[in-house]
C-alpha cells in the first residue's frame, strides 16, 4: 500500500542517495531503494528509466532555466553580461538544496559512468545555451564562446557552492566566478606572486 503515499518520487530520491552512500552506486539495486523508500519496483519505475536517472533527473528543468533567461537577455544585452541572468536563475533553483548537492556530487565523483553521464549533462546544456544565444542574434563564434564561458562559470560557481564549510549562497558565487572570468579576459589577475608564476 505504500505506493500510494505521496512523494513517491522524492522518497525514492533520498533512498537512492542513502544506499548510495551506504553500499554504493554499484551495489545498490532499484529493489533496494523502493524497499528503502517504502514502496515497490514498480513505483520506482513510474518515476525513474533506472537509478541512474535518480542523479540525473533534473537536467531538463536545469537547462530551460538556465538558457531562457539568457536568450531573453541577450536581446537587450552584451552575450557575456546575458549569462547573469541565467545564472541567477539556475542559483534560484538550487535554494535549500546544498546537502543534497553536496551527497549527489559525492556519489557522482565515486563512479566513472556518473562522472561521463555529468560530463554529457554539461555539454548538453552548453550545446542549449548556444543554440538560444543564436536564437537570439549572436553570432558564431561568440554564441559558442558565451556558452562554453556560461557552463564552466556555473560548474565554478557550483563546485564552490558545494566545498565544505561554505556557507553562502550560490548566487554571489556565480557572481563572483563571472567577474573573476572577465578579470582575467580583460589582462588582469589570474597569476600567483610566487616564483615562477
Amino acid at each position: 500500500m505504500g505506493r500510494w503515499e505521496p512523494n513517491a518520487r522524492g522518497r525514492l530520491a533520498r533512498a537512492a542517495l542513502e544506499l548510495f552512500a551506504e553500499h554504493g552506486y554499484e551495489q545498490t539495486t532499484v529493489a533496494g531503494i523502493a524497499g528503502r523508500a517504502g514502496l515497490t519496483e514498480r513505483t520506482f519505475f513510474r518515476h525513474y528509466a533506472d537509478k541512474r536517472e535518480v542523479l540525473f533527473t533534473g537536467s531538463a528543468e536545469l537547462e530551460q532555466l538556465f538558457v531562457g533567461p539568457v536568450a531573453e537577455a541577450a536581446l537587450t544585452l552584451p552575450p557575456v553580461d546575458a549569462l547573469l541572468a541565467g545564472l541567477d536563475a539556475v542559483s534560484a533553483f538550487f535554494v535549500d538544496r546544498r546537502d543534497y548537492a553536496r551527497r549527489r556530487q559525492t556519489v557522482i565523483a565515486a563512479n566513472a559512468e556518473l562522472r561521463e553521464r555529468e560530463l554529457i549533462k554539461m555539454a548538453s546544456l552548453t550545446t542549449a545555451l548556444a543554440d538560444a544565444l543564436r536564437g537570439a542574434g549572436v553570432a558564431d563564434p561568440a554564441a559558442g564562446l558565451t556558452a562554453e564561458v556560461g557552463v564552466a562559470v556555473f560548474r565554478v560557481g557550483f563546485e564552490r557552492w558545494i566545498a565544505p564549510g561554505e556557507r553562502r549562497e550560490m548566487a554571489p558565487l556565480l557572481h563572483e566566478a563571472l567577474t573573476e572570468l572577465k578579470t582575467v579576459a580583460a589582462g588582469g589577475g589570474g597569476r600567483g606572486g610566487g616564483a615562477g608564476a
